[in-house]
């Protein structure tokens, strides 16, 4: 597949640009436009100097991050910071800066001088007379929008009257954050299971695969779904204690063949790694069938079998039991 390289965002700066101006998912995402042109490096060679990195950051992924509108995912913007041969503390303010966005908290008085005035906060001089009463505002002010922010993050998945953005018309029933929710998912016939991790029990896969398997256990990975609007379908990304973030994947080839595996090279541009969620009955019931994007399957458990360990498959849409499944919005971790 070609990559079109992105036009320049104007004249090439001669400093590292900074996120902290920026104030919405768009205008984040334009100075990451302005990063990559100040790096002088094509998607192609960003794509090679992630991989040097021990990251992975297709070239493709690049193309397509970068014309959107949309937040970047945080794992995109690390990768794609340490890429452009930024600091650790330089992409640590990028990933900073991300939050905050998240969050809908605005920029902190600091960064909104810096911004202003294009000089930094902490050279800026100030008229002595000022110092006795704004510091304190300034920290009132901050410590109130980290409150306000979080408790907002804490709350929205559970407050059906809030106003902010939703994935509601990508997921009817299920109010998906703009920017991604974690979550718990159950098989409906077994909801004292939720998906984990497992092995092929005929053993004829060795990797590892989703699975059934008890809630709660301390080593089960975290469930994050992130939805990717242009396509109209999410990716469900695992955050497990030990191995770091992967991606639900359907195996296409080999003795795994039609089993789901997480894997660590997430893309937009895979469609293995794609999914769809439609509510299945009536709203009250709140069960949800999980099929492949662009795939007439559906996801169920092996030969609908009930014991602990059982492989989650993709298999024809039968509307059987062991294709639907809960799925609740939970507090971050």
């Amino acid at each position: 597949m070609i990559v079109e390289e992105g036009g320049d965002d104007g004249e090439s700066p001669t400093e590292v640009p900074p996120p902290d101006p920026a104030t919405s998912p768009a205008e984040f995402t334009a100075a990451l436009r302005v990063l990559r042109t100040w790096s002088g490096l094509t998607y192609r060679q960003l794509s090679g100097r992630a991989t040097e990195l021990g990251g992975a950051l297709p070239a493709s992924t690049i193309a397509t991050t970068l014309g959107r509108t949309t937040l970047p995912r945080e794992s995109f913007v690390e990768a794609f910071t340490r890429a452009c041969g930024l600091s650790d503390e330089q992409a640590r303010r990028w990933l900073d800066a991300r939050t905050r966005i998240a969050l809908g908290s605005p920029p902190r008085v600091e960064e909104r001088i810096a911004a202003d005035e294009g000089v930094s906060a902490v050279a800026r001089p100030e008229p002595r007379r000022w110092q006795r009463w704004r510091a304190p505002l300034i920290v009132v002010a901050i410590v109130g929008i980290v409150l306000v922010g979080t408790l907002g993050y804490l709350t929205w998945p559970f407050d059906a009257s809030s106003k902010n953005k939703v994935a509601e018309a990508m997921v009817p029933g299920l109010a998906l954050r703009e920017i991604g929710s974690w979550a718990q998912i159950r098989p409906a016939r077994s909801p004292e299971f939720c998906l984990a991790e497992g092995k092929d029990r005929t053993q004829l896969y060795s990797g590892t695969v989703v699975a059934q398997q008890p809630c709660g256990e301390a080593t089960s990975p975290r469930v994050f779904i992130d939805p990717v609007g242009d396509v109209n379908a999410v990716q469900i990304q695992w955050h497990h204690p030990d191995t770091g973030v992967g991606c639900l994947t359907v195996v296409n080839e080999g003795m795994g063949h039609d089993l789901i595996e997480p894997r660590d090279d997430c893309g937009d541009d895979s469609a293995d790694q794609l999914f769809t969620i439609g509510p299945a009955g009536p709203p009250e019931a709140a069960q949800y069938v999980i099929s492949p994007v662009g795939t007439s399957q559906c996801l169920g458990l092996r030969d609908q079998d009930t014991a602990a360990g059982t492989e989650v498959v993709r298999e024809r849409c039968s509307g059987a039991p062991d294709q639907l499944f809960l799925i609740d919005l939970i507090p971050p971790p």
